[in-house]
């Protein structure tokens, strides 16, 4: 069977996809892999998948999405699939409608994280909710990796055959792993009886900046910060609040890292005060590697985070509250300990990424 796997940009592809294009390869079919041209569509292709770059835009110009519509219309008449895989709200929409005008026999579609779900304008909260709508007719699998947008799926008759598959890591790559803790430490000249807190994603808005810098303000910890902003990322400039943040040397900016393993392996706690998520990356792999997590009560992360449990959960969007849970883990090192082990265990068997993917590819039919 020949499968295309389409999301909106390199980074999707490579910490998203990438882990289904292998596991599609492994049951023997051909996959070809989507997404708007980047210098991470290099990671795919020296695994020897075959990858196009085709003009995919994060954005709501219709001149950019007519131009990816024709692109990806003209793609499936060429290739002609036995199967469009989409992902992304953007790219998702277009690409089932492509699909469908196309011809292809079976469209699929895993939701990230429905956009009317995230805290903005209700213009573009109805609108948003109008395209899946649209698109969900012409889904014929519809996955999401969060249990709570399957049910909003089907109870806004958006898709009623809508299924929860997660998400997963590899956890022989996220593990507690003394070597590489003591290594980047060493590294950064930090004694290994430093609290750490990591942060983990992409530098936009409603993961929760501005609020994590002004509550690490009163914590005797690090804050280490991983990730950066896409280009094609929209919204407030984070600059201004780290500049602003007071954090001095505690505060150390990492930029994108290919050894986020390691990283988290050295770190404390996980940080995650987002407004939005769909079922993040960032908690499994710090579940994975033994840390507690601090998330928002939010869909996805609540239902990852045992609250008192494996970490601990806040309220979205305000300071003291998040303060006061990081100040609660960074001064107890036994909390921690107990919180990461449980957090571990359940990590371990809910959210491995090999049978993630499987579970994935067999709702796929592939």
């Amino acid at each position: 069977m020949k499968v295309i796997e389409i999301t909106n940009v390199d980074f999707s592809l490579r910490h998203f996809l990438l882990p289904l294009m292998r596991g599609l390869r492994a049951r023997g079919h051909d996959v070809i892999g989507v997404s708007a041209d980047g210098a991470l569509l290099d990671v795919a292709r020296a695994e020897g998948f075959r990858v196009e770059a085709l003009p995919l835009a994060r954005s709501l110009s219709p001149v950019a999405q007519i131009r990816a519509f024709v692109a990806l219309v003209a793609l499936f008449r060429r290739e002609r699939p036995d199967m469009v895989h989409a992902h992304m709200p953007i790219s998702g929409f277009l690409a089932r409608l492509a699909a469908r005008a196309a011809g292809v026999p079976r469209v699929a579609y895993t939701c990230h994280g429905f956009l009317f779900n995230q805290p903005g304008p209700w213009l573009r909260r109805a609108a948003s909710l109008a395209m899946e709508f649209i698109a969900g007719q012409a889904t014929h699998i519809y996955l999401t990796v969060s249990t709570e947008e399957a049910a909003d799926a089907r109870r806004l008759r958006l898709h009623s055959r809508a299924t929860p598959v997660g998400n997963g890591r590899d956890p022989q790559r996220f593990r507690p792993d003394p070597a590489a803790r003591a290594r980047i430490r060493a590294a950064f000249g930090v004694p290994d009886g430093r609290v750490v807190v990591a942060a983990v994603s992409r530098l936009v808005r409603h993961k929760g900046y501005p609020e994590l810098l002004a509550a690490m303000r009163g914590i005797e910890a690090e804050l280490w910060v991983v990730g950066d902003r896409l280009a094609s990322d929209h919204g407030e400039d984070m600059e201004p609040f780290f500049a602003a943040s007071g954090l001095g040397p505690r505060l150390r900016r990492l930029g994108y890292r290919d050894d986020v393993p390691a990283i988290l392996a050295a770190a404390d706690i996980l940080a995650l005060p987002s407004h939005f998520e769909g079922l993040p990356m960032s908690v499994i792999e710090a579940m994975l590697t033994g840390l507690p997590v601090v998330a928002t009560n939010i869909r996805g992360p609540r239902e990852q985070v045992l609250d008192g449990q494996t970490g601990l959960l806040v309220a979205p969007m305000q300071v003291p509250p998040l303060a006061a849970a990081l100040a609660q883990l960074t001064e107890d090192a036994a909390m921690r300990a107990r919180m990461g082990q449980a957090g571990l265990e359940r990590a371990r068997a809910l959210y491995d990424e090999a049978s993630v993917v499987a579970r994935t590819l067999d709702l796929l039919g592939a």
